[in-house]
């Protein structure tokens, strides 16, 4: 296994980012329990740009309530810095968080209430919990998708609906390339999933969570 520090950005292949894409509006669907996420893409060569919605039914078997999400997304230089504003919905309660990274690797993660500061070990990218979108970014940064490579990072993870911040440790391998784009096999633990995603590394299906419609 090849294990490269959150904070080196430089793509396998020398440095040669994909092209920019124009703004694309981007859905995909899950389920069962039901979820639907449609997203706004702005993708340049260091940065990108996302707003989106995220509507999931009830899951019985976990015990999660039904909830909405909207989100706006921001990164600059490669995920050196950058910005996500998260808000999610229940019958119950409304909730929002904030994260900002700045370049010199602090996190400020804002509930509204109460705010810390950390480095999260170094850690450069945020996944939500359920929202597709997110699975996208390490994928694109790290270039499996474009090259053969294998790669653990730490990854600030967020979960839906409660807004929970906390640490894990994900890697990203990947398993075969072609002209249609990449599967990647993104796994925490002894747990794994062969992610199937386009040639620009924006998700197509993932298996269990949502596919593209």
């Amino acid at each position: 296994m090849t294990t490269r520090d959150a904070a080196d950005r430089t793509p396998p292949d020398g440095g040669v980012r994909p092209p920019a894409r124009k703004p694309a509006v981007i859905t995909w669907q899950g389920g069962p329990p039901t979820t639907l996420e449609s997203v706004r893409l702005l993708v340049g060569d260091t940065r990108l740009r996302a707003s989106g919605r995220l509507i999931a039914a009830a899951d019985p078997e976990s015990g999660r309530e039904a909830f909405s999400a909207s989100f706006e997304a921001s990164i600059d230089k490669g995920e050196a810095a950058g910005r996500l504003l998260l808000r999610t919905t229940t019958a119950a309660q409304e909730r929002q968080i904030s994260l900002s990274r700045t370049e010199d690797g602090v996190w400020l993660v804002d509930h509204g209430t109460e705010s810390e500061r950390d480095e999260f070990q170094g850690a450069v990218t945020v996944d939500v919990a359920g929202a597709v979108t997110f699975t996208s970014l390490p994928i694109r940064r790290l270039g499996v998708h474009r090259a053969a490579g294998e790669f653990e990072i730490p990854v600030v993870c967020v979960s839906m609906p409660d807004l929970a911040v906390s640490l894990v440790t994900q890697t990203y391998r990947t398993v075969e390339i072609t002209d249609r784009g990449a599967v990647v096999n993104v796994a925490r633990g002894d747990s794994g999933t062969d992610i199937a995603v386009d040639p620009e590394g924006i998700v197509v299906d993932h298996p269990g969570v949502a596919r593209r419609v």
